[in-house]
């Protein structure tokens, strides 16, 4: 029982990082695809432009952060060895301090643009 319920756990792991990795590629597919209808119609403020496509990315990517923390977190939960604990909580411990900064920029730029949408 205990052997089909790490397999479960290693599969559904494996399934969240699968997902993280669409997320990851939809949000770039959708990046560029604004990117590029930057170069067909340049708008009034290209860098406003630009700024809003690399935000929106951020979240994404921050979201797909979130997912692979979570897989790494069901991994812990069938890691054998002290070892692979260990280097599992250094995983996570880096995805989460490269999460809280991404958040943070994100918030930090979302605070600059907000008042000049209000302003169009």
């Amino acid at each position: 029982m205990e052997e089909l319920f790490k397999l479960g756990t290693h599969y559904v792991a494996m399934g969240v990082e699968a997902a993280a990795a669409l997320v990851i590629a939809l949000a770039v597919v959708l990046a560029m695809a604004r990117i590029a209808g930057l170069f067909v119609r340049p708008p009034g403020d290209a860098e406003a432009a630009k700024e809003s496509i690399r935000i929106g990315l951020g979240r994404w990517l921050a979201v797909a952060l979130e997912l692979t923390l979570a897989a790494d977190i069901l991994r812990t939960a069938i890691a054998p060895t002290w070892n692979e604990i260990g280097q599992l909580a250094a995983i996570v411990v880096l995805r989460t301090v490269l999460n809280f900064f991404l958040q943070r920029e994100i918030a930090s730029e979302g605070a600059h643009a907000r008042p000049v949408a209000k302003g169009l």
